[in-house]
Protein backbone atom coordinates (compact mmCIF):
# COMPACT_ATOMS: atom_id res chain seq x y z
CA UNK A 1 0.00 0.00 0.00
CA UNK A 2 2.85 2.58 1.08
CA UNK A 3 4.55 1.46 -2.34
CA UNK A 4 1.59 2.26 -4.46
CA UNK A 5 1.15 5.67 -2.72
CA UNK A 6 4.95 6.33 -3.08
CA UNK A 7 3.99 5.86 -7.17
CA UNK A 8 1.45 7.51 -7.23
CA UNK A 9 1.37 10.13 -9.75
CA UNK A 10 -1.92 11.58 -9.00
CA UNK A 11 -0.47 12.15 -5.32
CA UNK A 12 2.96 13.53 -6.77
CA UNK A 13 0.73 15.96 -8.65
CA UNK A 14 -1.56 16.83 -5.77
CA UNK A 15 1.91 17.37 -3.76
CA UNK A 16 3.22 19.80 -6.77
CA UNK A 17 -0.08 22.17 -6.56
CA UNK A 18 0.43 21.86 -2.82
CA UNK A 19 4.04 23.09 -2.40
CA UNK A 20 3.31 25.95 -5.49
CA UNK A 21 0.87 27.17 -3.27
CA UNK A 22 2.83 27.02 -0.66
CA UNK A 23 5.38 29.38 -2.34
CA UNK A 24 3.06 31.84 -2.67
CA UNK A 25 4.51 32.95 0.75
CA UNK A 26 8.06 34.05 -0.39
CA UNK A 27 6.64 36.00 -3.38
CA UNK A 28 4.29 37.48 -0.99
CA UNK A 29 6.95 38.45 0.91
CA UNK A 30 8.83 39.45 -2.24
CA UNK A 31 5.93 41.65 -3.32
CA UNK A 32 5.54 43.54 -0.48
CA UNK A 33 9.10 44.35 -0.35
CA UNK A 34 8.62 45.94 -3.56
CA UNK A 35 6.05 47.90 -2.73
CA UNK A 36 7.61 49.05 0.12
CA UNK A 37 11.17 50.31 -2.01
CA UNK A 38 8.68 51.68 -4.10
CA UNK A 39 6.78 53.93 -1.19
CA UNK A 40 10.44 54.77 -0.48
CA UNK A 41 10.91 56.23 -3.92
CA UNK A 42 7.56 58.34 -3.19
CA UNK A 43 8.95 59.34 0.39
CA UNK A 44 12.41 60.36 -1.06
CA UNK A 45 10.82 62.57 -3.85
CA UNK A 46 8.14 64.62 -1.36
CA UNK A 47 11.14 65.52 0.97
CA UNK A 48 12.84 66.83 -1.89
CA UNK A 49 9.70 68.55 -3.33
CA UNK A 50 9.92 69.81 0.55
CA UNK A 51 13.34 70.70 0.71
CA UNK A 52 14.07 71.87 -2.88
CA UNK A 53 11.40 72.34 -5.27
CA UNK A 54 7.91 70.51 -6.24
CA UNK A 55 5.94 70.13 -9.28
CA UNK A 56 5.14 73.86 -10.41
CA UNK A 57 1.94 75.19 -11.88
CA UNK A 58 2.26 78.66 -13.50
CA UNK A 59 -0.71 81.42 -13.71
CA UNK A 60 0.11 84.36 -15.48
CA UNK A 61 0.60 87.73 -16.09
CA UNK A 62 -2.23 88.82 -15.21
CA UNK A 63 -3.16 92.22 -14.67
CA UNK A 64 -4.94 93.33 -11.42
CA UNK A 65 -6.46 96.64 -10.73
CA UNK A 66 -7.10 97.38 -6.83
CA UNK A 67 -9.93 99.67 -6.12
CA UNK A 68 -11.55 101.62 -3.25
CA UNK A 69 -15.55 101.34 -3.09
CA UNK A 70 -17.60 104.32 -1.16
CA UNK A 71 -21.07 104.45 -0.61
CA UNK A 72 -22.69 106.18 2.14
CA UNK A 73 -25.55 104.51 4.29
CA UNK A 74 -28.41 105.84 6.54
CA UNK A 75 -27.32 106.43 10.44
CA UNK A 76 -30.34 105.46 12.61
CA UNK A 77 -30.88 106.29 16.43
CA UNK A 78 -31.73 103.44 18.94
CA UNK A 79 -35.07 104.34 17.77
CA UNK A 80 -34.37 103.63 14.05
CA UNK A 81 -34.84 106.85 13.04
CA UNK A 82 -32.59 108.14 10.44
CA UNK A 83 -30.52 110.91 11.56
CA UNK A 84 -27.58 111.32 9.23
CA UNK A 85 -25.35 109.40 6.75
CA UNK A 86 -21.81 107.37 7.48
CA UNK A 87 -19.26 106.47 4.88
CA UNK A 88 -18.28 103.21 4.44
CA UNK A 89 -15.74 101.35 2.21
CA UNK A 90 -13.98 98.48 0.85
CA UNK A 91 -10.87 97.74 -0.95
CA UNK A 92 -11.43 95.29 -3.81
CA UNK A 93 -9.52 94.02 -7.01
CA UNK A 94 -10.33 93.30 -10.88
CA UNK A 95 -8.58 91.08 -12.67
CA UNK A 96 -7.50 91.79 -16.54
CA UNK A 97 -6.28 88.46 -18.27
CA UNK A 98 -4.15 88.58 -21.74
CA UNK A 99 -5.67 88.63 -24.58
CA UNK A 100 -3.40 86.58 -26.26
CA UNK A 101 -0.71 84.72 -24.37
CA UNK A 102 2.07 82.77 -26.05
CA UNK A 103 4.99 80.44 -23.97
CA UNK A 104 7.96 79.57 -25.47
CA UNK A 105 10.13 76.95 -23.59
CA UNK A 106 12.58 74.67 -23.39
CA UNK A 107 12.94 71.83 -20.35
CA UNK A 108 16.58 71.11 -19.15
CA UNK A 109 16.12 67.61 -17.71
CA UNK A 110 18.13 66.74 -14.84
CA UNK A 111 18.32 64.37 -11.81
CA UNK A 112 18.98 64.85 -7.88
CA UNK A 113 19.04 61.95 -5.33
CA UNK A 114 17.79 61.07 -1.94
CA UNK A 115 19.73 57.99 -0.31
CA UNK A 116 19.80 55.62 -3.63
CA UNK A 117 16.77 56.96 -5.33
CA UNK A 118 17.05 59.12 -8.18
CA UNK A 119 14.33 61.90 -9.11
CA UNK A 120 13.70 63.78 -12.05
CA UNK A 121 13.69 67.71 -11.87
CA UNK A 122 13.88 70.21 -14.58
CA UNK A 123 14.62 74.03 -15.48
CA UNK A 124 12.20 75.74 -17.43
CA UNK A 125 13.62 78.61 -19.58
CA UNK A 126 11.10 80.66 -21.11
CA UNK A 127 9.48 83.39 -22.21
CA UNK A 128 6.01 84.58 -22.19
CA UNK A 129 4.49 87.13 -23.66
CA UNK A 130 1.04 88.87 -24.59
CA UNK A 131 -0.98 91.90 -24.84
CA UNK A 132 -3.43 93.89 -22.06
CA UNK A 133 -6.19 94.99 -23.85
CA UNK A 134 -7.28 99.00 -23.02
CA UNK A 135 -8.53 99.20 -19.71
CA UNK A 136 -12.05 100.26 -19.70
CA UNK A 137 -13.79 101.27 -16.18
CA UNK A 138 -17.48 100.22 -16.84
CA UNK A 139 -16.62 96.79 -16.65
CA UNK A 140 -15.60 97.34 -12.86
CA UNK A 141 -19.23 96.71 -11.54
CA UNK A 142 -20.08 98.03 -8.51
CA UNK A 143 -21.32 95.53 -5.73
CA UNK A 144 -22.86 98.86 -3.51
CA UNK A 145 -25.91 100.87 -4.72
CA UNK A 146 -24.81 104.41 -5.53
CA UNK A 147 -21.12 104.00 -4.78
CA UNK A 148 -18.25 105.41 -6.31
CA UNK A 149 -14.96 103.74 -7.30
CA UNK A 150 -11.31 104.59 -6.97
CA UNK A 151 -9.00 102.93 -8.70
CA UNK A 152 -5.41 102.79 -7.52
CA UNK A 153 -2.32 102.39 -9.90
CA UNK A 154 -2.24 98.53 -11.46
CA UNK A 155 0.18 96.03 -11.00
CA UNK A 156 0.93 92.58 -12.83
CA UNK A 157 0.90 89.45 -10.94
CA UNK A 158 2.73 86.19 -11.53
CA UNK A 159 2.35 83.19 -9.46
CA UNK A 160 3.83 79.72 -9.47
CA UNK A 161 3.05 76.87 -7.14
CA UNK A 162 6.54 77.17 -5.59
CA UNK A 163 8.18 80.15 -5.71
CA UNK A 164 11.47 78.21 -4.28
CA UNK A 165 12.22 77.31 -7.77
CA UNK A 166 12.70 80.95 -9.61
CA UNK A 167 15.97 81.08 -11.05
CA UNK A 168 16.58 84.24 -10.30
CA UNK A 169 13.76 87.15 -10.33
CA UNK A 170 11.56 87.03 -13.65
CA UNK A 171 12.75 89.89 -16.29
CA UNK A 172 9.02 91.66 -16.97
CA UNK A 173 8.48 94.29 -19.75
CA UNK A 174 5.73 96.31 -20.32
CA UNK A 175 5.76 98.16 -23.10
CA UNK A 176 9.05 100.02 -23.30
CA UNK A 177 9.01 99.91 -19.36
CA UNK A 178 11.21 97.21 -17.63
CA UNK A 179 9.34 96.75 -14.12
CA UNK A 180 10.63 94.49 -10.64
CA UNK A 181 8.97 91.99 -8.88
CA UNK A 182 8.11 92.18 -5.54
CA UNK A 183 6.61 89.68 -2.57
CA UNK A 184 3.34 88.61 -2.39
CA UNK A 185 -0.03 90.24 -4.32
CA UNK A 186 -1.23 93.76 -2.26
CA UNK A 187 -5.08 93.93 -2.35
CA UNK A 188 -6.04 90.64 -1.88
CA UNK A 189 -7.06 88.94 1.20
CA UNK A 190 -3.70 87.57 3.21
CA UNK A 191 -5.34 84.37 3.25
CA UNK A 192 -6.33 83.99 -0.66
CA UNK A 193 -3.93 81.48 -2.11
CA UNK A 194 -3.39 83.71 -4.86
CA UNK A 195 -1.96 86.40 -3.05
CA UNK A 196 1.44 84.46 -2.16
CA UNK A 197 2.32 84.91 -5.94
CA UNK A 198 4.48 87.89 -6.83
CA UNK A 199 3.59 91.32 -8.36
CA UNK A 200 5.39 94.54 -10.36
CA UNK A 201 3.66 97.83 -9.96
CA UNK A 202 3.13 99.69 -13.43
CA UNK A 203 5.47 102.39 -13.89
CA UNK A 204 6.71 105.14 -16.04
CA UNK A 205 5.63 104.57 -19.94
CA UNK A 206 3.65 101.46 -18.52
CA UNK A 207 1.54 103.34 -16.23
CA UNK A 208 1.14 106.62 -18.51
CA UNK A 209 -0.37 104.17 -21.59
CA UNK A 210 -2.70 102.56 -19.49
CA UNK A 211 -3.62 105.72 -17.89
CA UNK A 212 -3.96 107.10 -21.43
CA UNK A 213 -6.72 103.65 -21.81
CA UNK A 214 -3.78 102.16 -24.59
CA UNK A 215 -2.82 97.95 -24.76
CA UNK A 216 0.18 96.79 -22.69
CA UNK A 217 2.43 94.64 -24.60
CA UNK A 218 4.19 92.44 -22.11
CA UNK A 219 7.20 90.03 -22.15
CA UNK A 220 8.59 87.93 -19.37
CA UNK A 221 11.65 85.84 -19.06
CA UNK A 222 11.24 83.01 -16.48
CA UNK A 223 13.53 80.29 -15.30
CA UNK A 224 12.10 77.95 -12.77
CA UNK A 225 12.82 74.89 -11.59
CA UNK A 226 10.55 72.22 -10.81
CA UNK A 227 10.05 68.42 -10.12
CA UNK A 228 9.25 66.13 -12.77
CA UNK A 229 5.49 68.13 -13.52
CA UNK A 230 5.06 71.04 -15.39
CA UNK A 231 1.23 72.56 -15.67
CA UNK A 232 0.37 75.67 -17.67
CA UNK A 233 -2.61 77.70 -17.06
CA UNK A 234 -4.35 78.85 -19.76
CA UNK A 235 -5.55 82.47 -18.34
CA UNK A 236 -5.61 84.27 -21.87
CA UNK A 237 -8.28 85.13 -24.18
CA UNK A 238 -6.20 82.51 -26.55
CA UNK A 239 -3.36 80.57 -25.53
CA UNK A 240 -0.61 79.12 -27.15
CA UNK A 241 2.52 77.21 -26.18
CA UNK A 242 5.61 75.26 -27.55
CA UNK A 243 7.82 73.61 -25.42
CA UNK A 244 10.70 71.32 -26.45
CA UNK A 245 13.05 68.92 -24.18
CA UNK A 246 15.60 66.31 -24.84
CA UNK A 247 13.74 64.45 -22.73
CA UNK A 248 12.84 60.82 -24.66
CA UNK A 249 9.65 59.78 -22.25
CA UNK A 250 7.19 62.55 -21.80
CA UNK A 251 4.02 62.53 -20.32
CA UNK A 252 1.10 64.48 -21.40
CA UNK A 253 -1.89 65.28 -19.08
CA UNK A 254 -3.76 67.93 -17.86
CA UNK A 255 -7.44 69.40 -19.14
CA UNK A 256 -6.12 70.07 -22.55
CA UNK A 257 -3.56 67.66 -24.90
CA UNK A 258 -0.73 68.77 -26.79
CA UNK A 259 -2.35 69.36 -30.15
CA UNK A 260 0.97 68.61 -31.91
CA UNK A 261 3.53 67.15 -30.44
CA UNK A 262 6.89 65.09 -31.56
CA UNK A 263 8.59 62.49 -29.53
CA UNK A 264 11.84 61.03 -30.65
CA UNK A 265 14.81 59.45 -29.25
CA UNK A 266 16.30 63.05 -29.27
CA UNK A 267 13.39 64.42 -26.98
CA UNK A 268 9.96 65.92 -27.82
CA UNK A 269 8.97 68.62 -29.10
CA UNK A 270 5.17 69.82 -28.27
CA UNK A 271 2.70 72.56 -29.17
CA UNK A 272 -1.12 73.67 -27.32
CA UNK A 273 -3.30 75.77 -28.32
CA UNK A 274 -6.53 76.92 -25.73
CA UNK A 275 -9.15 79.02 -26.19
CA UNK A 276 -10.81 80.73 -23.19
CA UNK A 277 -14.27 79.70 -24.48
CA UNK A 278 -13.64 75.91 -23.64
CA UNK A 279 -11.93 76.36 -20.20
CA UNK A 280 -13.27 77.83 -16.63
CA UNK A 281 -9.43 78.56 -16.19
CA UNK A 282 -9.87 82.11 -15.79
CA UNK A 283 -13.18 82.13 -13.19
CA UNK A 284 -11.10 79.50 -10.81
CA UNK A 285 -8.08 82.12 -10.65
CA UNK A 286 -10.87 84.62 -10.10
CA UNK A 287 -12.01 82.35 -6.87
CA UNK A 288 -8.26 83.22 -5.74
CA UNK A 289 -8.49 86.02 -4.76
CA UNK A 290 -10.56 84.96 -2.59
CA UNK A 291 -10.28 81.21 -1.39
CA UNK A 292 -7.51 80.29 1.18
CA UNK A 293 -7.55 76.70 -1.17
CA UNK A 294 -6.49 76.39 -4.79
CA UNK A 295 -8.93 73.87 -6.61
CA UNK A 296 -7.69 70.44 -6.81
CA UNK A 297 -7.93 70.36 -10.24
CA UNK A 298 -6.47 73.75 -11.51
CA UNK A 299 -7.94 73.75 -15.30
CA UNK A 300 -4.23 73.34 -17.45
CA UNK A 301 -2.48 71.26 -19.50
CA UNK A 302 0.40 69.64 -17.98
CA UNK A 303 4.26 67.65 -19.23
CA UNK A 304 5.68 65.57 -17.05
CA UNK A 305 9.20 63.90 -17.26
CA UNK A 306 8.11 60.21 -17.19
CA UNK A 307 10.83 58.01 -15.94
CA UNK A 308 11.10 55.52 -19.15
CA UNK A 309 11.46 52.58 -16.47
CA UNK A 310 10.23 52.51 -13.15
CA UNK A 311 12.25 49.11 -11.46
CA UNK A 312 9.23 48.73 -8.81
CA UNK A 313 6.85 48.85 -11.02
CA UNK A 314 8.62 46.49 -13.65
CA UNK A 315 9.70 44.63 -10.63
CA UNK A 316 6.00 43.88 -8.83
CA UNK A 317 4.86 43.40 -12.62
CA UNK A 318 7.33 40.69 -12.16
CA UNK A 319 5.98 39.05 -9.31
CA UNK A 320 2.86 38.85 -10.66
CA UNK A 321 3.97 36.19 -12.92
CA UNK A 322 6.16 34.02 -9.85
CA UNK A 323 3.43 31.55 -9.57
CA UNK A 324 2.92 30.73 -12.91
CA UNK A 325 6.60 30.86 -13.58
CA UNK A 326 7.03 28.54 -10.55
CA UNK A 327 4.71 26.30 -11.82
CA UNK A 328 6.04 26.18 -15.48
CA UNK A 329 9.18 24.62 -13.91
CA UNK A 330 7.90 22.34 -11.71
CA UNK A 331 5.85 20.99 -14.44
CA UNK A 332 8.82 20.51 -16.57
CA UNK A 333 10.92 18.69 -13.71
CA UNK A 334 7.97 16.88 -13.43
CA UNK A 335 7.93 15.75 -16.63
CA UNK A 336 11.11 14.29 -16.51
CA UNK A 337 10.96 12.61 -14.26
CA UNK A 338 7.95 11.01 -15.66
CA UNK A 339 9.27 10.16 -19.13
CA UNK A 340 12.64 9.44 -17.75
CA UNK A 341 11.57 7.30 -15.41
CA UNK A 342 13.46 9.26 -12.34
CA UNK A 343 12.45 9.83 -8.89
CA UNK A 344 12.88 13.21 -7.65
CA UNK A 345 12.35 13.91 -3.59
CA UNK A 346 9.74 16.81 -2.52
CA UNK A 347 12.87 18.76 -1.02
CA UNK A 348 14.68 18.82 -4.58
CA UNK A 349 11.13 20.42 -6.36
CA UNK A 350 11.36 22.85 -3.33
CA UNK A 351 14.77 24.07 -3.66
CA UNK A 352 13.86 24.26 -7.28
CA UNK A 353 10.81 26.48 -6.68
CA UNK A 354 12.85 28.96 -3.97
CA UNK A 355 15.62 29.48 -6.66
CA UNK A 356 12.61 30.40 -9.16
CA UNK A 357 11.28 32.87 -6.05
CA UNK A 358 15.18 34.29 -5.37
CA UNK A 359 15.39 35.12 -9.00
CA UNK A 360 12.59 38.18 -8.24
CA UNK A 361 14.03 38.83 -5.07
CA UNK A 362 18.17 38.91 -7.02
CA UNK A 363 16.13 41.13 -10.15
CA UNK A 364 14.43 43.67 -7.35
CA UNK A 365 18.28 44.24 -5.37
CA UNK A 366 20.20 44.58 -8.77
CA UNK A 367 17.50 46.55 -10.62
CA UNK A 368 18.09 49.50 -8.10
CA UNK A 369 21.84 49.64 -8.76
CA UNK A 370 21.83 48.85 -12.40
CA UNK A 371 19.82 49.66 -15.31
CA UNK A 372 16.89 46.91 -15.48
CA UNK A 373 17.88 44.91 -18.57
CA UNK A 374 20.89 44.53 -16.85
CA UNK A 375 19.49 43.34 -13.72
CA UNK A 376 16.85 41.35 -15.53
CA UNK A 377 20.18 39.67 -17.68
CA UNK A 378 21.76 39.12 -14.35
CA UNK A 379 19.67 37.24 -12.11
CA UNK A 380 18.22 34.91 -15.30
CA UNK A 381 21.39 34.10 -15.74
CA UNK A 382 22.63 32.98 -12.72
CA UNK A 383 19.37 31.59 -12.01
CA UNK A 384 19.65 29.48 -15.43
CA UNK A 385 23.15 28.23 -14.18
CA UNK A 386 22.34 27.52 -11.13
CA UNK A 387 19.09 25.22 -12.39
CA UNK A 388 21.22 23.76 -15.55
CA UNK A 389 24.14 22.58 -12.51
CA UNK A 390 21.65 21.47 -9.69
CA UNK A 391 19.85 19.10 -12.22
CA UNK A 392 22.72 18.07 -14.24
CA UNK A 393 23.48 15.92 -10.58
CA UNK A 394 19.71 15.50 -10.23
CA UNK A 395 18.89 13.95 -13.81
CA UNK A 396 22.00 12.15 -13.91
CA UNK A 397 23.63 14.00 -16.75
CA UNK A 398 24.92 17.38 -17.76
CA UNK A 399 22.50 17.17 -21.26
CA UNK A 400 19.39 17.04 -19.36
CA UNK A 401 20.64 19.82 -16.48
CA UNK A 402 21.79 21.73 -19.86
CA UNK A 403 18.22 20.82 -21.56
CA UNK A 404 16.50 21.72 -18.70
CA UNK A 405 18.97 25.03 -18.54
CA UNK A 406 17.74 26.32 -22.10
CA UNK A 407 13.88 25.51 -20.78
CA UNK A 408 14.52 27.69 -18.17
CA UNK A 409 16.16 30.27 -20.23
CA UNK A 410 13.59 30.00 -22.48
CA UNK A 411 10.77 31.14 -19.77
CA UNK A 412 12.72 33.84 -18.68
CA UNK A 413 12.82 35.59 -22.05
CA UNK A 414 9.45 35.39 -22.44
CA UNK A 415 8.99 36.90 -19.06
CA UNK A 416 11.09 39.23 -20.10
CA UNK A 417 8.94 39.86 -23.56
CA UNK A 418 5.76 40.75 -21.35
CA UNK A 419 7.35 42.74 -19.53
CA UNK A 420 9.02 44.25 -21.86
CA UNK A 421 5.34 44.84 -24.16
CA UNK A 422 2.68 46.41 -21.70
CA UNK A 423 0.18 46.65 -24.21
CA UNK A 424 0.38 43.46 -25.46
CA UNK A 425 1.32 41.57 -22.05
CA UNK A 426 -2.35 40.33 -21.76
CA UNK A 427 -2.13 38.66 -25.07
CA UNK A 428 1.38 37.41 -24.53
CA UNK A 429 0.51 35.77 -21.63
CA UNK A 430 -2.60 33.77 -22.71
CA UNK A 431 -0.61 32.60 -26.25
CA UNK A 432 2.42 31.45 -23.17
CA UNK A 433 -0.02 29.37 -21.38
CA UNK A 434 -2.00 27.90 -23.97
CA UNK A 435 0.80 26.89 -26.00
CA UNK A 436 2.51 25.54 -22.90
CA UNK A 437 -0.35 23.61 -22.10
CA UNK A 438 -0.70 22.52 -25.70
CA UNK A 439 2.91 21.19 -25.45
CA UNK A 440 2.21 19.61 -22.30
CA UNK A 441 -1.36 17.42 -23.79
CA UNK A 442 0.75 16.50 -26.79
CA UNK A 443 3.60 15.22 -25.20
CA UNK A 444 1.50 12.56 -22.55
CA UNK A 445 -1.77 12.15 -25.19
CA UNK A 446 -0.22 8.27 -25.34
CA UNK A 447 0.52 7.86 -21.48
CA UNK A 448 -0.58 5.57 -19.89
CA UNK A 449 -1.21 7.39 -16.35
CA UNK A 450 -2.75 4.05 -14.33
CA UNK A 451 0.31 2.20 -15.65
CA UNK A 452 2.77 4.87 -14.24
CA UNK A 453 1.13 4.69 -11.19
CA UNK A 454 1.77 1.36 -10.53
CA UNK A 455 5.10 0.52 -12.54
CA UNK A 456 7.61 2.04 -10.53
CA UNK A 457 10.42 4.37 -11.62
CA UNK A 458 13.71 3.91 -11.40
CA UNK A 459 16.02 6.14 -8.72
CA UNK A 460 18.18 8.75 -9.35
CA UNK A 461 20.94 6.96 -8.55
CA UNK A 462 20.17 4.02 -10.72
CA UNK A 463 19.27 6.17 -13.30
CA UNK A 464 22.79 7.93 -12.88
CA UNK A 465 24.96 4.54 -12.22
CA UNK A 466 23.52 3.34 -16.27
CA UNK A 467 23.98 6.70 -18.21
Amino acid sequence: MLQTLRNSVLLKVFGLLALTLLLCIPLGQIESLNRERGHSQQVAAQELAATYAGAQTVIGPLLVVPYVERWMEPLRDAQGRIVGQEGRSKELAHLLFPDKLHIEGSLAPQERYRGIFRIPFYTLNASLAGAFAAFDAAVVPSSEKGSTIEFKPPYVAFNVSDLRGLDGSPALQVGAETLRFQQRLPGLADEAWLASGIHAPLAGSALAAWQAKQPLPFQLKLGLVGQEKLSMVPIGEETTAHLTSPWAHPSFGGRFLASERTVTDQGFDARWRVSSLVTSAREEVRGGMKSAKAPAALQSFDVSLAQPLNVYSMSTRAVKYGLLFIGLVLMAAFMFELFRKLRLHPVQYGLVGLSIALFFLLLLALSEKVAFWLAYAGAAGASVLLLAAYFSAVLGGWRRGASFGAYVALLYGALYGLLASESNALLLGALLIFGMLAVLMLATRKVDWYALSTGGGKTVAAAGAQS
